[in-house]
């Protein structure tokens, strides 16, 4: 059976380029940017992840703990439950702007921050824990870099969180403008990447380093 691409077509009619300037989608043309911006910061864990491989032996923890001994699997379990009823709830809020339902986006977004707040005070908790336990960054170089990679992505989900209160403000006073819209949708590229990072600091930092 012959298809369409299977015509013999004429060479002088065929159109390689357009010499009129369409222009891009705005809001393409930034998630691109932000993919970009994605992709940069994928390379900064990947560094974080790096430093913790090479300080994550038993030598590299010198005297002090080793993760088998303070980290705590279960109780991160929850957090990780937590961020990702998070990104479940971002997403409800992104299927409720597809409906024009501004009521939906809102709720979403409350419901998404009150859960990445519950993430980040068990974080904080785990935290204190940890100190007062003696296990500080200063005491080897693998507590350094455990404490590095962890509240790092700590701080992202921190500022994530800054971002969704931003956007409240901008959804209740402007609406689904062509702005606001390309930052929602920016905003969940970004919280979306955090609970996948999450998903390798539990299994090789908490998970592996209890098996440790």
């Amino acid at each position: 059976m012959s298809s369409a691409h299977d015509k013999p077509i004429d060479p002088n009619k065929v159109v390689l380029w357009s010499d009129d300037y369409e222009g891009h989608d705005p809001i393409s043309t930034r998630t691109f940017g932000f993919w970009m911006y994605i992709l940069s910061d994928g390379m900064l864990f990947a560094t974080l992840f790096a430093a913790y491989g090479v300080l994550s032996y038993s030598h590299s923890y010198y005297t002090g703990p080793i993760p088998a001994q303070f980290v705590a699997p279960w109780y991160t379990f929850i957090q990780t439950m937590a961020l990702f009823l998070s990104v479940l709830a971002y997403g409800f809020s992104m299927t409720a702007l597809k409906t024009g339902s501004k009521a939906g986006v809102i709720n979403g977004i409350i419901a998404s921050m009150i859960l990445g707040a519950v993430f980040i005070g068990l974080d904080i908790h785990d935290v204190l824990r940890m100190l007062s336990m003696g296990v500080t960054p200063e005491v080897s170089g693998g507590l350094s870099a455990f404490y590095a990679l962890t509240q790092v992505h700590a701080a992202h989900i921190f500022v994530g969180m800054i971002w969704m209160l931003v956007m409240l403000y901008q959804v209740l006073r402007k609406g689904f403008t062509e702005d606001v819209v390309g930052r929602l949708i920016s905003l969940r590229m970004f919280w979306q990447f955090q609970a996948v990072m999450w998903v390798f600091i539990y299994v090789f930092v908490y998970l592996w380093g209890y098996m440790s």
